[in-house]
């Protein structure tokens, strides 16, 4: 008596890997939503706010995405000042970069994620920023 030859069960397989790829690729976009402010625990600065009472938001520390408008000051032992506008609201504000980021080549036109605090004076002065 002749064997029939057995049929592979390879298609099988493949539609299961095929599956397991596709299931992680939404599990990844579902949990992971490409959110890239590297300071998301931290608030926004609301820009009314602080443009209307810059004291009462004294001590605290917010976020801010923003665009370098100008270089308004530089000193080596204070740091630089800079014009921000952000970029939600288009605000521009004035923001101290301490000497401790003078490695940073910060130019106008320049993107930036800015940690910010509001120092004493409704100063707000720059405790990390990355560029975006």
């Amino acid at each position: 008596m002749a064997r029939r030859k057995q049929r592979s069960q390879s298609w099988k397989g493949i539609i299961l890997a095929v599956g397991l790829v596709v299931a992680a690729f939404v599990g990844a976009v579902l949990f992971f939503p490409g959110d890239t402010n590297p300071y998301r625990t931290s608030p926004d600065l609301d820009a009314k706010d602080y443009l209307e009472n810059a004291n009462s938001l004294r001590g605290n520390v917010y976020r801010v995405e923003g665009e370098v408008a100008n270089q308004l000051e530089n000193s080596p032992a204070s740091g630089r000042l800079i014009a921000v506008e952000m970029i939600s609201g288009h605000e521009v504000l004035p923001v101290l970069v301490p000497p401790e980021f003078n490695h940073m080549n910060i130019q106008k036109g320049q993107r930036f994620y800015f940690l910010l605090e509001v120092g004493a004076g409704g100063i707000l002065k720059t405790k990390n920023l990355i560029k975006s």
